[in-house]
């Protein structure tokens, strides 16, 4: 894969244009698992994104929508799900502030600044390996009744 950035190949279209050069090794840096497993499946030929994977469509105006919300009712509704205690998960003293911010921190807080993956944008903490750490126990059970 060239990490030219000739605009006539193809190859670099869509990529990130801060990630187009693979990260120098610093002292102390480690080994990493390409170093192990050489030949491993490639996954992040997976991850590039294009119009054409976009489900609101070219002609989609965010600002124009935005201004539709009745940011009232949002509001409202924000508040009657933060302080709605279910029975079968009750709400610490009576909301749930505490543990949306728990898994705000867990999300932001596995964001790697070598490679760009993680953190809470893709809400990644829903699938495996993530959601299997010992640091996930508080949270499985939200993300669980989120799906």
């Amino acid at each position: 894969m060239s990490t030219s950035n000739d605009p006539s190949n193809n190859a670099s279209a869509g990529k990130c244009p801060f990630h187009a050069e693979t990260p120098k090794q610093s002292a102390g840096s480690g080994t990493a698992n390409r170093d192990w497993w050489p030949n491993q499946l490639r996954v992040d030929l997976l991850n590039q994104h294009s119009n054409r994977s976009n489900p609101l469509g070219e002609n989609f105006n965010y600002r124009e929508e935005f201004k539709k919300l009745d940011y009232s009712a949002l509001k409202a509704d924000l508040r009657a799900l933060l302080t709605d205690s279910q029975e079968w998960w009750p709400a610490d003293w009576g909301s749930y502030i505490g543990l949306f911010i728990r898994m705000a921190w867990h999300g932001a807080g596995t964001y790697r600044t070598v490679d760009g993956r993680g953190g809470a944008g893709r809400g990644q903490q829903r699938f495996a390996p993530e959601l299997g750490l010992t640091t996930s126990a508080s949270i499985r059970p939200a993300v669980c009744c989120g799906r």
